[in-house]
């Protein structure tokens, strides 16, 4: 059940859980179709001297345009952004858009020292990151020291026709990730679990 609370609220939340925690992660859906929410969010964590020293990050598609990421500049200390597929159709394919704007933002990001992580979701059989590894393990290595999180698709709970794709295992990361490895690229983190 959907559930409105006014910010007040959920900073009287957030300062409630202040011992506990190291920073806030929005995700969504998508947490940046609520850029002036997550904005505001944001700017009253960094002013609330009893939150102020907590990290605010964003979990993302990457789909918010360059005005959107300088928007948040200033009150969001980092993003994590997944890039289904390495190629324009392919990954209109998966998500219905193409995935230039995803690259500009990881870019951006990256050159602003606001990508904390770019995530790979390996579903076996549709993704093309295999068979694009030479030009997506390029990209990666001009983003700098940022770590590269293999994510294993599962179809848990999905619906349509990807209920029916088979969930990645073991072996289909660790193949991706012995081919970026090959390229120089070393800051993996694996699935902590399988499904």
């Amino acid at each position: 059940m959907a559930q409105t609370l006014d910010m007040t609220t959920i900073i009287n939340h957030i300062v409630a859980a202040e011992p506990f925690i190291e920073g806030i992660t929005v995700s969504g859906g998508e947490a940046t179709t609520q850029l002036p929410f997550v904005e505001a969010l944001f700017r009253r964590v960094k002013q609330t001297p009893a939150l102020s020293h907590l990290t605010c990050l964003i979990d993302s598609n990457g789909e918010l345009s360059i005005a959107g990421w300088e928007k948040l500049y200033p009150v969001c200390d980092g993003v994590m952004v997944d890039l289904k597929a390495w190629n324009d159709d392919r990954h209109r394919w998966l998500t219905g858009r193409d995935n230039a704007r995803i690259k500009a933002s990881i870019r951006w990001l990256a050159q602003h020292q606001r990508l904390s992580e770019l995530r790979l979701l390996v579903i076996p059989e549709y993704n093309d990151y295999l068979a694009a590894i030479e030009p997506l393990s390029a990209f990666i290595a001009t983003l700098g020291d940022v770590p590269v999180r293999l994510n294993a698709f599962h179809a848990h709970g999905l619906s349509g026709e990807a209920k029916n794709w088979r969930s990645a295992r073991p072996d289909d990361i660790q193949t991706l990730a012995d081919a970026l490895q090959a390229r120089g690229i070393t800051r993996l983190i694996h699935p902590a679990l399988y499904l």
